[in-house]
């Protein structure tokens, strides 16, 4: 049995394929009764067709439907939601957002509705966000959307061209470092609010240490990291025949990575231009 390290994608059953039924026959009986069910007047058994196996078309597939789903309703949010509700929907969302995460990634099979759950709620954050960023640094939107398209398209070239082996210890680096990533960032999140600043972060606008940037461009190496783990469990699942419903579960995975790769370069932007 195989298990990502990514705390998003990491299942049990991921990638274990239907095991044959040893000691069995077609009718799902013990070989010592080879009667089928009808001959004693029982219901025939059901037969279910087989599930079909992951593909890297059902994974592009399902990804482009997750980031065009996000990225409407975050044009949607943009438009229609007012400027007096819009820290509200931004707050709201990302917290929203953060425990459908937590639901999809701790249950055992994934349910493609709470992954496009998922993709709308944040979809409401991206656009709050953006719009924040984007009234006080014209075009800076289009150059985040960019940036982040052009890291991933990288990563995965580097990935695939210099066959990148993902070891144990290099999942353990980057699962450790994430979950630490996270936990600060949650701790800062929570100082923001109580205080009115926008902790060792900085704010939207005003001075920016050493540390700030520091940060940004740890988070984007990270995450960088995480769709590296990411392409690594698409072909893995691939090669092992995981079931056609972990199409789903990978690319909610890439949305993840990529919704977080997108906020960073937004922020590291914003450092940059002022």
């Amino acid at each position: 049995m195989l298990r990502s390290s990514n705390p998003i994608l990491s299942k049990q059953d991921a990638f274990t394929p239907a095991a044959p039924q040893y000691g069995q026959n077609q009718y799902g009986r013990s070989p010592y009764n080879q009667y089928p069910p009808e001959a004693y007047g029982q219901p025939a058994p059901v037969q279910q067709a087989p599930e079909g196996r992951m593909t890297f078309d059902d994974v592009v597939t399902k990804t482009a439907v997750t980031l065009g789903l996000l990225a409407i309703t975050a044009g949607l949010a943009w438009m229609l939601v007012p400027d007096s509700l819009y820290f509200p929907a931004m707050v709201l969302s990302g917290l929203v957002g953060f425990l459908v995460v937590l639901v999809v990634s701790f249950r055992r099979l994934v349910s493609p509705p709470l992954v496009l759950a998922y993709a709308a709620i944040e979809g409401v954050f991206i656009g709050m966000i953006s719009k924040v960023f984007e009234g006080y640094y014209p075009g800076i939107v289009a150059q985040a959307v960019v940036a982040t398209f052009f890291a991933a398209g990288v990563t995965l070239a580097a990935y695939k061209f210099f066959n990148i082996r993902v070891t144990a210890k290099f999942q353990k680096v980057v699962v450790i470092s994430t979950i630490a990533f996270a936990a600060l960032m949650l701790v800062n999140f929570i100082f923001s609010l109580a205080t009115g600043t926008g902790g060792i972060r900085g704010g939207i606008t005003g001075p920016v240490g050493p540390l700030a940037l520091g940060i940004s461009a740890f988070a984007i190496v990270l995450a960088v990291l995480n769709l590296v783990l990411d392409f690594d469990y698409v072909e893995k699942g691939v090669a092992m025949g995981a079931p056609a419903r972990e199409s789903w579960r990978a690319a909610f995975g890439l949305t993840v990575t990529m919704v977080w790769l997108y906020v960073e370069m937004l922020r590291l932007l914003s450092y940059l231009r002022r």
